[in-house]
């Protein structure tokens, strides 16, 4: 028999901006396997995370995927819905909101993200009382002078990889001490999961490093003339990877446009100061799409284009803080809505 420790993992009842809570669970296993199926509910005070009220504070965890966990031995990470005691979903559950149970519609999320000193209170790379250089010289770049975070990062696509997360990427981003990765997955809730375990393991590795990460989309300050953090969303379904039909993208562009306020509700607090008309934004009042317009509330990608329209779209109006599930639901639910 062997003890294995299970971190229970799930969003909290904040609005509009949920945070991560998790707590450990350690069991005795004789031959665990890591499998939902192994896994039992349990609960929570949700009192203490705005999800309940004292006299009846009881709100289950529900596992709905495992991982492993690569910084403990024998441990796994466990994402969770969090219910009702009567078993139904809970208000904060963005994840129950989702309209893909089989999985057809596909998204990579572009998670950007600032990395903050804990002594300071400000990115790395700027200076107390300052400010470093003009953005120009940090995307993607290459050296001390320029690049800050780097060890931070790298560990973290390790953790990412290690734990069996679909990862693909990561840079530098245009400001300094701001960085972004990139997770895809086939299906809208196994996305939303990973990106949740991911950032619950960025989270985690900065408590050793005397860092915090930095979620708002323009935390520098809106007038600022720095580049926001956001998440770019980047979609399809079986229609968008095989039509082969510019009018059939059109059509599901221009469903979009009627829905702006909805989704602009879901898209990330403060979004306002991030989505302008600048900074390779369009603004938050707007609804524009174009081929690889990076102006544009929704860019069609040239490779699309150049495979005939077979490919997918990105939406890249949602805030780094946006929760993913929430996202996902809102463009299933619009794209269901074109008239093809």
């Amino acid at each position: 028999m062997a003890k294995i420790k299970l971190e229970y993992i799930w969003l909290d009842g904040y609005f509009p901006t949920q945070n991560l809570r998790s707590k450990t669970k350690v069991e005795e296993h004789e031959d665990f396997k890591g499998t939902l199926e192994e896994l039992g509910n349990w609960s929570f005070d949700g009192s203490s995370t705005k999800q309940a009220e004292g006299g009846s504070s009881d709100c289950l965890l529900v596992p709905v995927a495992i991982y492993p966990d690569p910084s403990r031995i024998n441990g796994y990470l466990v994402m969770t819905e969090v219910m009702n005691a009567d078993g139904t979903p809970h208000v904060s559950n963005g994840r129950a909101t989702i309209d893909d149970e089989d999985d057809d519609f596909w998204f990579g999320f572009e998670q950007e993200y600032f990395i903050m000193d804990t002594k300071t209170q400000l990115p790395l790379g700027f200076p107390i009382g300052g400010y470093p250089a003009p953005q120009g010289m940090y995307y993607c770049s290459v050296g001390g002078k320029n690049t800050h975070g780097r060890g931070l990062v790298e560990e973290h696509a390790d953790l990412c990889i290690d734990a069996g997360l679909n990862f693909e990427g990561i840079n530098q981003e245009v400001a300094s001490g701001q960085w972004e990765y990139q997770l895809f997955a086939k299906g809208a809730k196994k996305a939303g999961d990973e990106i949740w375990i991911s950032r619950y393991l960025l989270d985690r590795l900065t408590e050793k490093y005397g860092y915090y990460i930095d979620y708002h989309p323009k935390p520098l300050g809106k007038d600022m003339d720095w580049n926001g953090s956001g998440m770019h969303a980047n979609f399809s379904n079986t229609t968008l990877r095989t039509c082969g039909s510019k009018e059939t993208y059109a059509a599901i562009c221009e469903s979009f446009r009627p829905f702006v306020k909805e989704h602009i509700a879901v898209y990330g607090e403060f979004n306002d100061q991030r989505l302008t008309g600048l900074h390779e934004t369009a603004a938050i009042t707007d609804f524009s799409w174009g081929v690889s317009d990076r102006g544009a509330s929704i860019r069609i990608p040239l490779i699309a284009v150049e495979k005939g329209y077979k490919g997918w779209l990105e939406d890249r109006r949602p805030a780094s803080n946006a929760d993913p599930y929430k996202i996902a639901a809102r463009i299933i639910k619009t794209v269901k809505t074109a008239k093809i």
